[in-house]
């Protein structure tokens, strides 16, 4: 899963429509995302123990891993899996290997394993380089062939999507001035919508309200970001439609973009969701307070009954998928791309959540207040962490400095930063020069898990 920002802009603040008939056929029972990008995690059967244990009714895998499709069969949990990005152009171009796909990935599990969602790709239109932009037409030929062969088997309860971040949105605020991105509309988003609307599936999305308020936190309220009621509301000025949450706000624009292009009843769903219970020092909010709050917060609003909607499409139910299961810490990026998860590894609750949403929110035990909703206002240096390999930090230290621009200058014989000579000592100074130059423009202080963050200025290193 690759967060994507949503414009600070779009979202700052926080319809008439033909409305869509509520489906009894459509459960809005939560699901669970299961992603294994970890080096510490659980077995796959301990992982779908822990799954029943916690009542979840779906579960999303980001493949097809034979193991873990054949342990779900025979269970009650409906399973969505995954056409990974690097299949999509092979697919695309031969219904036979979209044929040989099925017949690997579906026939030997279906109908035992309760297959419910063939996922198309994940978030593959937030890949934006040249190469990565030649597989985005290809992504509804891809869906059609899958689809295709799953009806050679007269395999019809299976529904085909694709999942999709925020970033495909050109403005989302108001909602009602939800407009997708020009360079995407004609050349994907419209085919997809004809294939969705046709076979009566959802446009999933990965929609995570974190990140506009993490970055506008001034302008954008953190109740309305963790659902929290209050008695503050935000009303479009359009068509009157009041808002309580920022998510509502977020979906619904994505509901009128659809309108725009004259798709006024395909259903929406939440592949992706949740809120980090932990980050780097200079990402404001996240803690298990505000993770546990958002969460529960979502099953309580998803596990209505009548179902609740969105102010543009009240009573209409939404599949949402959590993320995620487990931390994983073989992820790339920030600290909080590690820090979603429900469970720790070794399957202990981070937090206690109720799926079934019947617990009120009094019910739960008291969780320590959060302390960082404010961010950290002060200085913020990267270095070397505690016990990592010194062959590894070694190989990082060459690399970080073999990028030039004189980040490493202050390292060499005879300058300031040379003693002490030791490569934790060289590696720190290498990761916050780095770090400092290009942090502006994503870069981030990870180096492969061998560097954290500390509001300790480490100068102290370098002195002899």
């Amino acid at each position: 899963m690759e967060k994507n920002n949503v414009s600070i802009m779009a979202l700052v603040a926080v319809f008439f429509f033909p409305l869509l008939v509520p489906s009894k056929a459509i459960s809005s029972n939560i699901g669970i995302n299961y992603g294994r990008l970890g080096d510490n995690l659980p077995s796959p059967y301990r992982a779908i123990e822990l799954i029943k244990s916690m009542n979840a009714t779906r579960v999303k895998l980001y493949d097809t891993n034979p193991e873990i499709l054949k342990l779900l069969s025979g269970t009650k949990i409906q399973v969505s899996i995954m056409v990974t990005n690097d299949l999509i152009s092979a697919i695309s171009a031969s219904q036979d290997t979209a044929n040989q796909w099925v017949r690997e990935n579906v026939l030997p599990y279906y109908p035992n394993t309760l297959i419910r969602f063939i996922f198309v790709g994940n978030e593959i239109l937030s890949y934006t380089m040249a190469s990565d932009r030649q597989i985005w037409p290809l992504l509804v030929p891809a869906m059609r062939r899958i689809k295709n062969s799953l009806m050679e088997h007269n395999i019809k309860n299976i529904k085909l999507s694709t999942a999709l971040a925020m970033d495909i949105m050109e403005s989302t605020f108001p909602p009602s001035n939800g407009v997708f991105r020009p360079d995407m509309t004609k050349q994907v988003l419209v085919p997809l919508l004809q294939f969705l609307n046709g076979t009566r599936s959802f446009f999933f999305l990965d929609a995570y309200t974190y990140f506009p308020w993490s970055q506008n936190p001034k302008d954008i309220s953190l109740d309305s970001a963790l659902l929290r009621a209050t008695n503050k509301t935000y009303t479009d000025p359009s068509n009157g439609l009041v808002y309580t949450n920022l998510l509502d706000q977020m979906l619904d624009s994505v509901v009128f973009a659809m309108s725009k292009l004259g798709f006024d009843n395909v259903k929406i769903g939440l592949s992706e969701t949740g809120w980090p219970h932990f980050g780097d020092v200079d990402q404001p909010g996240v803690n298990i307070f505000n993770a546990a709050t958002y969460n529960r917060n979502v099953v309580k609003k998803m596990m209505a009954n009548p179902p609740a909607g969105t102010p543009a499409r009240p009573g209409v139910a939404i599949p949402t998928f959590l993320f995620s299961l487990f931390d994983e810490n073989q992820k790339d990026g920030q600290m909080t791309e590690r820090n979603w998860g429900l469970l720790y590894p070794d399957g202990r609750p981070i937090y206690e959540l109720d799926l079934t949403g019947q617990r009120s929110a009094t019910d739960y035990p008291k969780l320590p207040d959060p302390t960082n909703n404010q961010g950290y206002k002060g200085n913020v240096w990267c270095v070397a962490a505690s016990g990592v390999n010194s062959m590894d930090l070694r190989s990082a230290l060459s690399s970080t400095c073999s990028a030039g621009y004189g980040l490493c200058d202050a390292l060499a014989p005879g300058r300031d930063c040379y003693e002490p000579l030791s490569v934790r000592a060289h590696a720190s100074y290498a990761f916050s020069s780095y770090w400092a130059k290009y942090r502006s423009t994503g870069a981030t202080c990870h180096f492969n898990g061998l560097a954290v963050q500390t509001t300790m200025d480490p100068s102290h290193e370098f002195k002899s």
